[in-house]
């Protein structure tokens, strides 16, 4: 029997704003959407736990036995700088200020974005797909909105009509918010929009001549909204209405809201059973921004070069830290915090580690059936890592007693034990197991390897032994490792 039929999972759905049965659409099967990254720049921290959030939703789905298609896009094209349709488009305006290809801008930071939650330890989604790929789709799903009356044509763009959308449907009803309300305070149109008020927002956006990213349609050369992609692509793969829909918190409106909009215009019911979102992250008690200096990227944690924190981090720490707040909260991002994170989880692996040692007896004075469920219990309370992670320090606190032969353990119990702290800490939560090389300790590894030798080196140079020194440095570059010797000592660079 599937292990999903013995536990009961329940998820804040943010569309009831409430916890609710989990009940998918098929049974044994999950559809999953997570709005992926708009590639113009490398992926921040924030993006990333919510990423490294749904990650860890995915692996406990997997876990339970579920059969899960996750979805998770590449967001190429459309996305404005301003998000009321107005702006430029954010590749395009990053193309022009680098005299790049967009498509050039879009490689470099997807593949940013794949070797960051690589580090991370992330699964890769089952499908990712592009905007771009997706333009065919698109213009299709225009017409059938068009033709069903919620959507109007100005000067070669496309709007979707919200309050005609308001007569039959709840538009707002996501984020809470009253589209009577939303008028009242609403500023009056400028007089050169095209919208007929201001929630319509865009469907297809005509291109200027100096627009870079452009593709024919019906209505002339243009170019897909933001909100679009995401409902062609989720229901592409699928279906028109589909299991669970995540991303960050801030896309709630108006990007979540016009997919609803969008989904129940074109195909007249709901897209999406259970919406599900993932908070913020801050540093140092303020929100994280570029503009203000305060923020890090994954890759100057992992290096230790920042502003921040004292020294590096290694993605596994990071990992760890994040999971330590339910993904429905803010979580704040500090030097003491990471610091109390990393020490946990190395008291965590070193219990681990004890466990191949343990003394098993005929019977057991511990009830690890009580704290295995203990463990489903949190995970089925709308993923509660911190509590899960509690659990985990509690069976800890067992293996050392087992140790210190205070406690006893049956075999049968110990292979239960090891199996769920295992299946917990490294496929649910997505650790990296202590025995695997981490980058970071394999570059402090390299480091201090280096400094040694170029010490012998130097002593060999002191005494004027120059056959040996000559044959370190040649050595050294045959293995690829470069030494350079300057006014302040000898450096190395490797390839």
């Amino acid at each position: 029997m599937a292990l999903y039929n013995q536990q009961k999972l329940r998820l804040y759905n943010s569309i009831a704003s409430e916890k609710q049965v989990f009940e998918p659409i098929h049974e044994g099967r999950i559809g999953m959407y997570v709005c992926g990254p708009t590639v113009y720049s490398n992926v921040h921290l924030g993006n990333c736990r919510t990423f490294i959030s749904f990650d860890m939703i995915y692996r406990y789905l997997t876990h339970l036995g579920y059969k899960v298609r996750y979805v998770r896009n590449i967001t190429d094209a459309g996305h404005l700088t301003d998000d009321a349709d107005q702006g430029e488009d954010k590749i395009s305006k990053k193309a022009r200020l680098e005299k790049l290809e967009p498509m050039e801008v879009v490689q470099q930071y997807t593949l940013d974005f794949h070797n960051v939650m690589k580090r991370f330890n992330s699964l890769p989604p089952s499908i990712e797909p592009t905007a771009t790929g997706h333009i065919v789709e698109q213009i299709e799903i225009i017409k059938t909105i068009m033709d069903k009356g919620y959507a109007y044509e100005r000067n070669g763009s496309i709007y979707f009509d919200v309050l005609k959308f308001n007569e039959d449907h709840q538009y707002g009803k996501l984020s809470g918010r009253n589209l009577e309300d939303m008028i009242a305070n609403t500023r009056e149109l400028a007089a050169q929009s095209e919208k007929e008020n201001p929630q319509d927002f865009a469907l297809w956006k005509q291109a200027s001549p100096a627009h870079i990213m452009r593709w024919p349609s019906p209505w002339g050369d243009g170019f897909p909204g933001w909100h679009l992609e995401c409902t062609v692509m989720s229901s592409k793969y699928l279906g028109e209405t589909f299991d669970l829909h995540g991303g960050g918190m801030d896309l709630k409106f108006p990007h979540h809201e016009c997919e609803i909009a969008q989904g129940e215009a074109a195909h007249g019911h709901s897209p999406v059973n259970y919406w599900m979102h993932a908070n913020m992250l801050t540093l140092e008690g303020k929100k994280m921004s570029k503009s203000t200096g305060n923020s890090i990227l994954p890759e100057e944690l992992f290096t230790g070069d920042n502003d921040f924190m004292e020294k590096a981090f290694s993605p596994a720490v990071v990992r760890f830290f994040m999971m330590q707040a339910h993904y429905r909260s803010v979580l704040d991002f500090s030097n003491d915090a990471i610091l109390a994170a990393e020490k946990g989880l190395h008291r965590l692996q070193e219990a681990i580690s004890l466990m191949d040692h343990l003394k098993v007896s005929k019977s057991s004075s511990v009830d690890i059936e009580s704290w295995v469920q203990s463990c489903y219990d949190a995970m089925n309370d709308d993923f509660n890592t911190p509590i899960l992670i509690a659990e985990l320090f509690e069976g800890a606190k067992m293996i050392h007693a087992i140790n210190e032969e205070n406690e006893t353990i049956s075999a049968s119990d110990l292979e239960l034990f090891q199996d769920t702290i295992h299946s917990f800490l490294y496929d649910v939560l997505g650790i990296k197991r202590a025995d695997e090389t981490d980058d970071i300790n394999s570059g402090k590894h390299m480091d201090a390897a280096m400094k040694l030798i170029i010490d012998l080196r130097a002593t060999a140079r002191a005494r004027k032994d120059f056959e040996t020194s000559d044959k370190i440095r040649d050595e050294l570059a045959a293995a690829g490792i470069q030494l350079k010797d300057g006014a302040d000592g000898t450096t190395f660079t490797a390839k």
